[in-house]
C-alpha cells in the first residue's frame, strides 16, 4: 500500500508521523457546503468514520514512528453542535485507542478547528487519560482582512485575547493544545498575512504549544481543475527543489525546539527577550558591547522581576536605555526609571522604558541588529504603520544556552578590562 510505503520511509529517515482524517470524499477541503463538513452530511456517515479509524489504528499498530491520530479536520457546517460532538468524538477517541492504545488522540473543535469553547465547563468522558490532545487551527485569514485594515498592535491583542478565549484556555486547564495548522503566503507580499505572523510567532514562544505547519509542498499534480498549481504557503518552491522563503525559516527556527517542557528541563527557569519578525532573540558578546539579536540558542538568561527589572540572570546588571536612537546597555544602577520595561500596547509586545530624560522609549533594531531605543511607534489606530521592528516578547524558558553566563567568566572579564574604561563606562549610567 502506497500510504503506508511512505509512513516507513518517514519512519526510516527518523520521522514521527500524525494520522489526519481530514476529508471523506476526495477533494480540495474545506467549505460549509461541501458534504464533508460534519457528522450526518452527505459523505460523512459516522458509523463509516468509525469503522475507517479502527482499521487505521489497527493498521499502524506497533509502527513506532506513528505517534497520534487526529479524529477529523475542520469540522464546520450549518448541522454543528455540541451534543453530536461529543457523541461522536468520544466514540471515535474509544476506537482509536482500543485498536491502538499507543497513539496519542488528538480531537479538534468546531467552525474550522477555531472553538473548543464547549470544553471549559464540559470536559471529555473517556475510559483512558494522559493521551488526549486538543488541535486548533489559526490563519491570517481566519479573521479575514483584519491585519490589512487595522493596527496590528491592537488587532493582535483581539484576536490573541479571542484565541485564548475560545481554544487557548486548555493549556491553562493543563490540556495539551497542538496547533495544528498555521501558514503564510511565503512570497512576502501578503500584509495581511505578514502581519500576523508576527503576532503569531509571538503567541507561540510565549505559550510554547507545537505546531505543524501549512505546508511543506511546492506544487500539486492535480488541484481544483489544475494541472500542477503552484502552492504559495508552501515552504519549498514550484519544482521542490529550493525553499521559496529563506527568511521566513529564519523565522520559525526558534520555535523548532520547545523553550520549557517535558523533557526540556536543562537549567532553571529564565526568560529570553525573543523578537518575533527576525526569530532572534537578544545576546550581548560581553558587558561593554552592544547588545544585538542572535540565535535563540546563544541566548542571555534573564530574570524580570515584580519592579520590572530586566537583569541577565545571576549578575547585577540590568538592561538600561541612555538616550533616544542610543544603544541600550548594560548598567549596575538598576534602581532609576531607564532600568524599569513594561510591556506595553494591545499586543504586549512592545518594551518600553522611560530615558533620564523622562521620554518614552520602546527596543528596536538598529544597524547590525543591534538593540536600540526608539520612540514607540504604531501603538493604536494607524493601520498603515508596521510595528514589528519593536515586537519583543518575554519567553519562559528553561533551555540550556550555549553562553549561559557563569559567574567566574563574568568576574574575570571585568578584572580583565582596562579600569579606566570600566569606569568611564559605569560612571556614565549613573
Amino acid at each position: 500500500m502506497v500510504f503506508q510505503a511512505v509512513v516507513s520511509s518517514l519512519g526510516d529517515n527518523n520521522v514521527m508521523v500524525i494520522l489526519d482524517n481530514h476529508i471523506s470524499k476526495p477533494g480540495w477541503c474545506c467549505s460549509n457546503s461541501d458534504g464533508n463538513g460534519f457528522f450526518g452530511d452527505q459523505y460523512f456517515d459516522p458509523d463509516l468514520w468509525i469503522t475507517g479509524l479502527t482499521r487505521m489504528a489497527s493498521m499502524f499498530n506497533g509502527v513506532p514512528n506513528v505517534v497520534g491520530m487526529s479524529l477529523r479536520n475542520e469540522l464546520r457546517g450549518p448541522k454543528q453542535n455540541v451534543n453530536d460532538w461529543y457523541r461522536y468524538m468520544q466514540k471515535g477517541a474509544e476506537a482509536v485507542h482500543s485498536a491502538n492504545p499507543d497513539v496519542i488522540v488528538i480531537l479538534s473543535g468546531l467552525n474550522y478547528d477555531k472553538d473548543l469553547s464547549f470544553l471549559r465547563n464540559r470536559p471529555v468522558n473517556l475510559t483512558f487519560s494522559r493521551k488526549i490532545v486538543f488541535e486548533v487551527h489559526w490563519y491570517g485569514f481566519t479573521d479575514g482582512q483584519a491585519w490589512k485594515n487595522g493596527n496590528p498592535n491592537q488587532v493582535c491583542g483581539r484576536v490573541v485575547d479571542n484565541m485564548m478565549r475560545i481554544s487557548g484556555f486548555l493549556l491553562d486547564q493543563g490540556w495539551p493544545l497542538f496547533m495544528s495548522e498555521f501558514g503564510v503566503d511565503q512570497r512576502g507580499t501578503n500584509v495581511n498575512d505578514n502581519r500576523y505572523l508576527g503576532c503569531f510567532l509571538g503567541v507561540a514562544a510565549e505559550l510554547d504549544f507545537d505546531w505543524a505547519l501549512w505546508t511543506l509542498v511546492g506544487s500539486y499534480y492535480f488541484r481544483q481543475g489544475v494541472i500542477g498549481m503552484n502552492e504559495y504557503y508552501g515552504v519549498l518552491n514550484s519544482n521542490w527543489r529550493e525553499t521559496r522563503n529563506s527568511t521566513f525559516l529564519q523565522q520559525i527556527s526558534a520555535l523548532q525546539s520547545p523553550f520549557r517542557g517535558p523533557g526540556v528541563s536543562e537549567v532553571h527557569l529564565h526568560k529570553v527577550i525573543f523578537h518575533p519578525s527576525t526569530g532572534l532573540c537578544v545576546l550581548r558578546k560581553s558587558m561593554f558591547e552592544p547588545l544585538r539579536l542572535g540565535p535563540c540558542t546563544q541566548s542571555e538568561a534573564w530574570n524580570y522581576t515584580p519592579q520590572k527589572i530586566l537583569s541577565v540572570k545571576g549578575t547585577y546588571f540590568c538592561l538600561q536605555t541612555d538616550e533616544l536612537a542610543k544603544p541600550a546597555k548594560l548598567g549596575i544602577i538598576c534602581t532609576d526609571s531607564n532600568s524599569k520595561w513594561e510591556a506595553i500596547s494591545d499586543s504586549k509586545m512592545h518594551l518600553s522604558s522611560k530615558a533620564p530624560n523622562g521620554t518614552a522609549v520602546c527596543l528596536d533594531i538598529g544597524y547590525n541588529n543591534t538593540i536600540v531605543t526608539s520612540t514607540c511607534k504604531c501603538l493604536s489606530k494607524d493601520n498603515t504603520c508596521d510595528p514589528e521592528s519593536q515586537w519583543f516578547k518575554l519567553v519562559n524558558s528553561t533551555r540550556r544556552s550555549s553562553t549561559m553566563t557563569k559567574p567566574s567568566s563574568l568576574i574575570s572579564s571585568i578584572l580583565n578590562f582596562p579600569a579606566k574604561d570600566f569606569l568611564w563606562k559605569f560612571l556614565g549610567s549613573v
